[in-house]
């Protein structure tokens, strides 16, 4: 009794989304097949592939097939997320799996018609000869037609949830729930966690640019450096002549803030415009007014 039950498996229905992953997920891992065993050939001639491409491709995807829809009559991505192929070709609701004509024409379909587009591409791109060209324009109008076959069943597919490629629907073949779905058991700590940078995240963008970052700083070394008393005498301001006190070069084109420090022209005029309450690095005074130093000093008398 328990066998009989067994044998006559009942199926689900699967949703439209989770097919669709399938799909992804089969792409992702024919990718990352390709990408590994395209590794193996990097110490090689470059181009040593390009001749065959197609026929180690279609090989790679014959493995697959073979370990695969053969063996186990779903594809990786199907088997991750508990979906099988079911005939639909059968006129039991119960569970079939598919006829070995299914599984070969699936073969013929997939890869030997993936392999055929790309090897009549590499045949036809350098013929110059009419005869290959109309050949090559009845393949072009071939392929624009299964695409738009494909489009249009896929269109049936989004409406109805059934059969999401052309293949599955030519061979008869559906996506199915094969074993009751249970419960997923969702963690929420990494979902969290996410969440919680995404927000700081998203909260450091909106405050930066409120934050004046030149003043602060400015601020900042003005405090690191100990304010001296300020004298507005001759020797004092020839002292702080020397350098700007901004850039700490010599001072170009030297102006004067009303303090006794000394800046470049660019230099204060810049982080002016910037800054409208600029103050002083080194002694924090406020801009009153901007005018070129008036003090005639020699250049001699600064490097003595």
């Amino acid at each position: 009794m328990a066998s009989s039950k067994g044998s006559e498996k009942s199926v689900n229905p699967v949703l439209r989304i989770s097919q669709l992953d399938a799909l992804e997920l089969n792409k992702a891992l024919e990718q990352l097949v390709w990408s590994q065993f395209t590794s193996c050939f990097h110490g090689f001639k470059p181009g040593m592939l390009a001749h065959i491409e197609p026929e180690v491709k279609a090989f790679l995807w014959l493995l697959l097939w073979r370990f695969t829809i053969y063996s186990k009559n779903a594809t990786v991505g199907q088997a991750i997320l508990n979906i099988q192929y079911k005939n639909n070709l059968s006129q039991t609701e119960k569970y079939q799996p598919l006829s070995k004509h299914q599984k070969l024409w699936y073969l013929f379909f997939t890869v030997g018609g993936r392999w055929l587009g790309e090897r009549c591409y590499d045949l036809f791109s350098n013929r110059q000869l009419r005869s290959f060209c109309k050949v090559k324009h009845y393949i072009n109008f071939g392929a624009g037609l299964l695409k738009l076959c494909g489009l249009v069943n896929f269109l049936i597919f989004l409406r109805k949830g059934t059969f999401a490629t052309l293949t599955e629907r030519v061979l008869g073949i559906r996506s199915v729930f094969c074993k009751p779905q249970s419960v997923r058991q969702v963690g929420f700590e990494y979902m969290n966690r996410e969440l919680l940078w995404h927000g700081f995240a998203e909260f450091l963008i909106y405050l930066l640019p409120l934050i004046n970052v030149q003043k602060l700083k400015l601020k900042i070394s003005c405090w690191c450096l100990p304010i001296t008393s300020l004298s507005n005498s001759e020797n004092t301001l020839a002292t702080h002549c020397k350098e700007c006190s901004l850039c700490g070069e010599w001072p170009t084109m030297p102006h004067t803030i009303g303090c006794s420090h000394v800046f470049c022209y660019y230099c204060i005029k810049s982080n002016y415009l910037f800054d409208m309450y600029f103050t002083c690095p080194k002694c924090g005074s406020e801009v009153h007014s901007l005018q070129p130093l008036k003090y005639k000093i020699e250049m001699t008398e600064f490097h003595v």
